[in-house]
């Protein structure tokens, strides 16, 4: 890396960090106690133009790269923020940036890097097959101009404050494919259009208010050029996205580590016991 790439990334994580000085950390105790989303942040995040880094500018975004996007997740956990309500928007998009059409491009890009739109959910994990993808069930039949899902899919995040959703689910049966990662397709579901209309939501109650639920498909019919790429690639597809997701959240992880040692080390000078700071133990010293 060269000295301008660390003024840029310096540049990034000072922008960041500004933003992320106008919402405490009473503000985000309050949304963990209401159970809320972060609105305000969210917004403010995506008029910055964070959310929408890695989208080519052609389409209204920054045309940055994963570092780029790394150092902005990063930041926000490390300033005490939950980028974990947003992190969906960046990654999400990937797949339909590197395979879908061009006429699927310039109608959805755009939206998604002014916030218009908001992709934050992806579909795939399923109750009976856990990580074993190749595995899924939920089925897609194409039916004269449409294709027809039914299924069901579990722990799927962010889906009340999505309006896109990617969808991964088969297209030829598992029987029927010469390799397993083969007959599964990627599809774009409007989410607005989708609720109630053959897609029902059901919320999954855990801890640390994080929004995540099960999804029933019941013969949702969904228009041909909902489909992303080439029918029957869809394992391919979705692995950008994937390998996109896990990278970013790595940072989140690197931010936490780091707002956690500044909380520790805060508490262990600032706590007396027996007439001095924690931190002159040795016990706590080592950690």
């Amino acid at each position: 890396m060269n000295a301008h790439d660390n003024e840029e990334l310096k540049a990034i994580r000072d922008g960041v960090r500004a933003l992320c000085a106008e919402f405490d950390a009473a503000y985000w105790r309050k949304i963990d106690e209401e159970k809320g989303f972060p609105e305000a942040f969210v917004k403010a995040l995506t008029d910055a133009g964070w959310l929408s880094a890695m989208i080519p500018e052609e389409y209204g975004g920054s045309g940055l790269g994963l570092a780029e996007a790394s150092v902005i997740l990063e930041e926000v956990n490390r300033c005490g923020g939950n980028s974990g309500t947003v992190h969906g928007q960046m990654y999400n998009m990937f797949t339909l940036l590197r395979h879908g059409s061009e006429a699927q491009k310039r109608f959805y890009l755009p939206k998604l890097a002014s916030g218009e739109l908001r992709l934050q959910s992806m579909a795939v994990t399923e109750p009976t097959t856990g990580t074993d993808t190749t595995k899924i069930k939920t089925t897609a039949i194409k039916r004269g101009d449409q294709y027809v899902i039914n299924g069901q899919k579990g722990w799927i995040s962010r889906v009340q404050h999505s309006d896109l959703m990617i969808l991964l689910a088969r297209t030829t049966p598992l029987a029927d494919v010469k390799k397993k990662s083969e007959g599964m397709s990627i599809f774009l579901v409007d989410l607005r259009q989708a609720i109630g209309n053959g897609l029902t939501v059901q919320p999954i109650a855990n801890m640390v208010n994080h929004e995540t639920n099960e999804l029933f498909f019941d013969n949702l019919e969904l228009p041909l050029d909902s489909l992303i790429g080439e029918e029957g690639k869809g394992f391919k597809y979705i692995l950008d996205g994937l390998n996109a997701e896990r990278t970013l959240i790595a940072a989140e992880c690197i931010g936490d580590g780091r707002w956690f040692i500044e909380k520790a080390s805060a508490y262990a000078r600032d706590r007396v016991v027996f007439g001095r700071p924690i931190g002159q133990n040795q016990g706590v010293q080592f950690p």
